[in-house]
């Protein structure tokens, strides 16, 4: 199986699909929310085939030489479907390993980008709470810190093809001449060194994979849509860790809906309610409140409760909440003798008794009211 298969997409897939594809089956197994044998090793794969395709440099790397035999043509990359995979080759292999920057005098690489999603509620979103999300990240290892020897063995050395550097010279014909141009030495992977008593615990890697809690503060006002950065909490690598992106879902409130700094509810109202007016009480963030119904209300009809929405995002000022009445009209079948000899006065009264005789009256008596 390759990455395209591993996120369910074409090879020639746009970005965007891409990043789709790749949250939804982050969500399916997460840890957190996946419990089942097999989701880490999934979530770890999943990872590392989105960090290798969402990066275009690395997207036309692996088109060019796949991933199997070996994982971007170097040799010792375990593929897919080779006996012995470890997910965590994986994730040192894209995540920060000598392939995209080694020891030997190259930039040590920065550790790779991580990205979660964490569902808020609007309370949270309305106070910019702080909120806890769990991600999988790989830190240093605790047992060799970092060095990849194991503790007390033999040391590593330098490594004999590329002397240390990392990078052997390849020299390629062209029509132009001979082009020689640097790459990253098949023996080492980059790095420099040759590991010969590797640590026990994180198998010469210097990272192991870790779940850990990251701490996120939300900007008052936020929205469902936008993404924020954790600076540091990525995979940590040679030349640092990546950055954490959290994108922001949205819990359905049982009775409010937003629209942008608005909240909106729609408030059941009987017909004698809309047509004598009276209090009701509706839901706010801040715990029930009572409303004035006006006399005749209409369905449909809205009233505006200043200040009792959402605050502006990184603007000064708090929405509205707009509660929209929704006239609630009585089906003729759950009239009792007298209600309905009540009405049926009334519409004599209003010269509309002719239509009584006509079946579904009060159904469309309620069509009118509501505007249907």
């Amino acid at each position: 199986m390759d990455y395209y298969e591993l996120l369910g997409v074409a090879r020639d897939a746009p970005a965007e699909e891409i990043k789709k594809a790749y949250r939804k089956l982050a969500l399916q197994y997460h840890p957190d929310r996946n419990k089942e044998a097999g989701a880490a090793e999934k979530f770890a794969q999943i990872n590392a085939a989105y960090a290798t395709l969402s990066d275009p440099e690395k997207r036309a790397h692996y088109d060019r030489f796949g991933s199997e035999p070996s994982l971007g043509g170097m040799p010792g990359a375990g593929g897919f479907g080779e006996a012995g995979f470890d997910p965590f080759d994986l994730f040192e292999q894209m995540f920060g390993g000598g392939l995209f920057g080694g020891r030997g005098g190259r930039r040590a690489a920065r550790g790779e980008d991580l990205e979660t999603v964490a569902r808020i509620s609007l309370d949270q979103a309305r106070e910019g709470a702080e909120i806890e999300v769990g991600i999988d990240r790989l830190s240093q290892c605790e047992h060799c810190h970092g060095q990849r020897s194991e503790p007390g063995g033999k040391p590593p050395q330098s490594c004999r093809t590329c002397g240390g550097h990392g990078v052997v010279a390849q020299q390629t014909r062209t029509i132009f001449g001979n082009v020689v141009t640097q790459q990253p030495c098949p023996t080492c992977r980059g790095e420099g060194q040759v590991i010969e008593d590797p640590c026990t615990v994180c198998r010469g890697r210097g990272r192991t994979l870790k779940a850990e809690r990251a701490k996120v503060k939300l900007p008052k006002g936020i929205d469902e849509g936008y993404r924020i950065r954790v600076a540091g909490m990525g995979h940590e690598g040679p030349g640092g860790a990546g950055d954490l992106y959290v994108h922001i879902e949205l819990e359905a409130h049982p009775a409010l809906e937003r629209e942008g700094e608005h909240l909106i509810h729609h408030a059941q109202v009987s017909l004698t309610r809309a047509i004598f007016g009276g209090k009701i009480e509706v839901p706010t963030l801040d715990g029930n409140r009572e409303i004035e119904v006006k006399s005749g209300t209409q369905h449909g009809e809205t009233l505006r409760l200043r200040n009792q929405g959402m605050p502006r995002l990184q603007a000064p000022g708090t929405g509205d909440l707009i509660v929209v009445f929704d006239v609630q009209v009585p089906k003729a079948s759950s009239l009792s003798k007298e209600a309905r000899a009540h009405l049926e006065a009334y519409a004599r009264e209003v010269g509309e008794d002719g239509d009584l005789r006509e079946p579904g009256f009060f159904e469309r008596l309620g069509k009118v009211i509501r505007g249907d």
